[in-house]
C-alpha cells in the first residue's frame, strides 16, 4: 500500500551533536522529491514539562529482563526527567521505545496526525522493545511518529565478536575500542550523519510503504543487527539502494 506524505517533519530531542540535521534534510527532499521541515524544540509548553517528565519516568525500564515498567515514579525521578527535558542532553536510561514514541506523539501537532504528515524524531535516549522475554536496546521504532537514537546507533548493533571475547577476558575497555577504531560507530563519531540518513530513509519507507527494510547488505534499508553490518551498508556499499528500492522510492 503507497502512503506518500506530503510533507516530513523532523525533530532534535537532544540528539548527538555531531548529527546536521541541514544535511540530513536535504539529502531526505533529493532521495524522496517531498518537502522536509526541520521543526523547533519538542519541550512541551511550561504547564505541561512537569506531566511530560511523569510519563518519561514511568516510561523508564526498572529490569530488562521483566516487562513491566515504572508505573509510580518517585518525585526524584520526576525531576531527573524534567531536567533532561529541559536541557536536553541524554539521561543513561533506558526506556520503552512504544511509551516513548506515544509520549513524543502528543508532543507533535494533533492536526497533522495523518497520512499526509510523517514526523521523525532524533533523540539521544536509548530505548528497547521487548522481545524473547527481554527488552532489547533499539536504533529506531518506527510508527506514528518514528524514533531514532543517536545513542541506540552506538549501543544496539553488537561489536565485532573478538572485542567481547577480549573483554571477557579483562582485557582494557579503552585499549579495545582504540583497537577496533572505525569498526563500530562510537559516541561523537564524525560518521553519523552519513550512517543517520539510511535510518532516516527506513523512517520514510515503513511510513510509505508500511516496510523500512531489505535484505540486500548494501542497501540502506537493510536490517542490520552488528555494527561491522551498519558500516557495510550506511558507508562502505558501493550503491545506497538495491535496484528494487532505489525505483521505489520516487514512485
Amino acid at each position: 500500500m503507497r502512503r506518500m506524505p506530503s510533507s516530513i517533519h523532523i525533530y532534535n530531542d537532544g540528539a548527538n551533536a555531531c548529527l546536521d540535521f541541514q544535511l540530513l534534510a536535504c539529502y531526505l527532499r533529493e532521495k524522496t522529491g517531498i518537502e522536509v521541515e526541520i521543526e523547533g524544540s519538542l519541550i512541551p509548553a511550561r504547564g505541561n514539562q512537569r506531566s511530560a517528565a511523569q510519563e518519561f519516568a514511568r516510561a523508564k525500564i526498572v529490569d530488562p529482563q521483566k516487562k513491566g515498567l515504572n508505573p509510580d515514579p518517585l518525585p526524584a525521578e520526576i525531576e531527573y526527567e524534567l531536567k533532561v527535558l529541559l536541557n536536553q542532553k541524554p539521561s543513561g536510561l533506558l526506556y520503552d521505545g512504544f511509551c516513548l514514541q506515544e509520549i513524543f506523539r502528543r508532543m507533535t501537532p494533533q492536526q497533522e496526525h495523518n497520512l499526509s504528515h510523517a514526523h521523525i524524531i532524533f533523540t539521544s535516549r536509548l530505548f528497547g522493545t521487548y522481545e524473547d522475554n527481554r527488552y532489547h536496546a533499539r536504533v529506531a521504532v518506527f510508527g506514528t511518529p518514528s524514533l531514532i537514537s543517536t545513542t541506540g546507533i552506538v549501543e544496539a548493533p553488537a561489536k565485532p565478536r573478538e572485542f567481547y571475547l577480549r573483554r571477557q577476558l579483562r582485557e582494557n575497555e579503552a585499549v579495545l575500542k582504540e583497537e577496533f577504531k572505525g569498526r563500530f560507530i562510537d559516541y561523537n563519531d564524525e560518521r553519523i550523519t552519513e550512517v543517520m540518513k539510511g535510518y532516516l530513509m527506513q523512517a520514510f519507507f515503513y511510513h510509505a510503504f508500511d516496510n523500512p527494510f531489505c535484505d540486500d547488505p548494501n542497501c540502506r534499508l537493510y536490517n542490520a543487527h552488528w555494527q561491522e553490518e551498519v558500516i557495510k551498508a550506511q558507508i562502505d556499499s558501493k550503491y545506497e539502494f538495491c535496484p528494487f528500492h532505489a525505483q521505489k522510492r520516487r514512485k
